[in-house]
């Protein structure tokens, strides 16, 4: 089994970092292989619409996002971590999100998915939420933890001295482990959901 780990922030080795990387140890611990990518410090811009995506199979801005793609078509699970900007997360993350979600077709239900964020002091909750959104659009499972999965810190390496925080990163990383695991098992015996045909439906009509 795989997880894909996105680094949202700018900061390679920040506190951002430290929370994944507390999980990519108990991710080792139960036998499953990660992957930690830096997204934060890239040159990501936003989807714009331009529909190549759908005839192409891949994003027209051939950058990260479409690096990202084959690896999470490919992973069991996606971890998603941001630092906190304005009660959100980093803009770069979120550009390189909205893309790789929008631009790839490959069937994401039951890839278990997990968001972490990090900040001095507040907007955790919100970026959480924000980040969880793109999970659930998705029919994947979103794995939880003891408490909401974050971290505090405002200088590079603070976050280690949240304890509970750091224990929230073990406690995730090991409940993932367990669901994906699960999931495996229930695909092989009972296979998955039944999927109807999808209905569209616009307000104005």
């Amino acid at each position: 089994m795989k997880v894909l780990l996105l680094n949202g922030s700018p900061h390679a080795e920040g506190n951002t970092y430290l929370a994944l990387h507390e999980m990519e140890k108990e991710f080792e611990k139960e036998g499953i292989e990660t992957e930690l990518i830096h997204v934060g410090n890239q040159a990501v811009r936003g989807c714009i619409s331009c529909g190549y995506c759908s005839q192409n199979g891949q994003c027209v801005f051939h950058d990260i996002v479409n690096v990202i793609a084959p690896k999470f078509e490919e992973a069991d699970g996606l971890v998603l971590g941001s630092p906190v900007y304005y009660a959100s997360a980093n803009a770069t993350l979120v550009a390189c999100l909205d893309r790789l979600f929008y631009s790839t077709g490959f069937d994401k239900t039951m890839k278990v998915g997990a968001s972490v964020v990090a900040a001095r002091r507040g907007g955790l909750s919100a970026t959480f939420d924000e980040l969880n959104k793109y999970f659930t659009i998705s029919g994947m499972p979103v794995a939880s933890s003891q408490y909401w999965n974050s971290v505090h810190g405002r200088a590079q390496g603070e976050a280690a001295q949240d304890g509970e925080g750091m224990q929230t990163m073990r406690t995730l990383a090991r409940n993932m482990a367990f669901l994906m695991k699960s999931i495996a098992l229930g695909k092989e015996k009972y296979g998955f959901p039944e999927k109807e045909e999808h209905i569209f439906t616009h307000f104005i009509r």
